[in-house]
């Protein structure tokens, strides 16, 4: 089985629906037959196709990459965390409502992540638990909400009310480091800042000790591979054992987490993934491909499926650990 657990979706959002988060940052879609773009007020932000949109090309889609589930979860430029939650909150369940209309064409194998209003942190409980009832099987979060970071105590609240509720949580980084001042070219924000973003996320996580007060069950999944996580965890932990500053809210060796979290496959190199899966184990890496964009995994499960790891390791990445970690039904 092939379980794709990282790809997104933009459902067909008018400019007057997007004008009633915020007419100048609030996402659109102008489509033009099968090509489409992501429109911000008047200008252009992403040029995309039509299985970002359209369930039946998506479908097709799946077929054409002998997918037998995926999951779909909001294009991070959705996220609109800085939006008031007056407007912010509605606009989230619109998106919610939209991706569940598009799974509605196969919902035993298109499956959807909800987005929340995580600035609100209270706001963001209730989105979750009521997208849980619509049929969602988990959320789908940015990496940080303006300069607080996952182990920001109201992010902490939300994570614990998901453990509590068995919600699993995808952690997409966004809203990159660096973008605007010194990556202003060759997509250097995606291909510099969004790997440490992630890394960011993690460490946030690990070396503030919130572990210590998460609950074990806490179904959580960093996305890219965790980023440049598993190459610097060597580095962390040596910066662990020789720095007091480092261990002060960290009561363990920062490896001793690695069984806190899973991350996807999406690293596109099979010496990449050798090292995620020597350093995670294949038990918590799960096959991501980031379709249907440029910057995905163009043939999907290839990287794993052509990769040196045992059969059995190969079978869990590709799809028997997604269907634990989501819960999912037999196909």
């Amino acid at each position: 089985m092939k379980i794709d657990i990282h790809s997104h979706f933009f459902p067909r959002i008018s400019q007057e629906e997007a004008a009633r988060l915020d007419a100048r940052r609030a996402p659109w879609l102008a489509t033009h037959g099968r090509e489409g773009q992501i429109m911000l007020d008047d200008k252009p932000f992403r040029p995309v196709y039509d299985a970002l949109w359209d369930a039946e090309r998506r479908m097709e889609y799946l077929d054409e990459q002998q997918i037998d589930v995926q999951i779909m979860c909001a294009t991070p430029v959705m996220f609109a965390y800085d939006i008031a939650i007056e407007r912010a909150l509605p606009w989230a369940q619109l998106m919610n409502d939209r991706a569940l209309e598009m799974a509605s064409i196969n919902p035993q194998r298109l499956k959807v992540l909800a987005q929340v209003p995580l600035q609100d942190s209270d706001a963001a409980c209730r989105e979750a638990s009521r997208a849980k009832e619509c049929g969602h099987v988990g959320v789908q979060i940015g990496n940080h909400v303006g300069a607080k970071d996952l182990d920001h105590e109201s992010l902490i609240a939300f994570l614990t009310h998901c453990a509590t509720e068995d919600i699993p949580v995808l952690v997409h980084p966004w809203d990159m480091m660096g973008g605007t001042e010194r990556m202003k070219k060759w997509m250097l924000p995606w291909l510099v800042a969004m790997p440490a973003e992630t890394q960011l996320a993690i460490l946030s996580l690990i070396l503030s000790g919130a572990f210590e007060r998460l609950p074990r069950n806490l179904k959580l999944c960093f996305a890219h591979g965790g980023g440049s996580f598993a190459y610097l965890m060597g580095r962390v932990d040596n910066a662990w054992e020789q720095r007091d500053i480092v261990r002060e809210d960290c009561p363990q060796k920062p490896s001793s987490y690695l069984d806190r979290f899973y991350v996807d496959s999406a690293v596109f190199d099979p010496l990449a993934l050798q090292l995620l899966v020597d350093t995670m184990g294949a038990e918590r890496v799960m096959l991501g491909s980031d379709a249907p964009f440029p910057l995905g995994e163009q043939e999907v499960g290839n990287l794993v499926s052509h990769s040196a790891l045992p059969e059995e390791s190969k079978r869990q990445i590709l799809g028997t650990n997604a269907h634990s970690f989501f819960a999912l039904p037999q196909v």
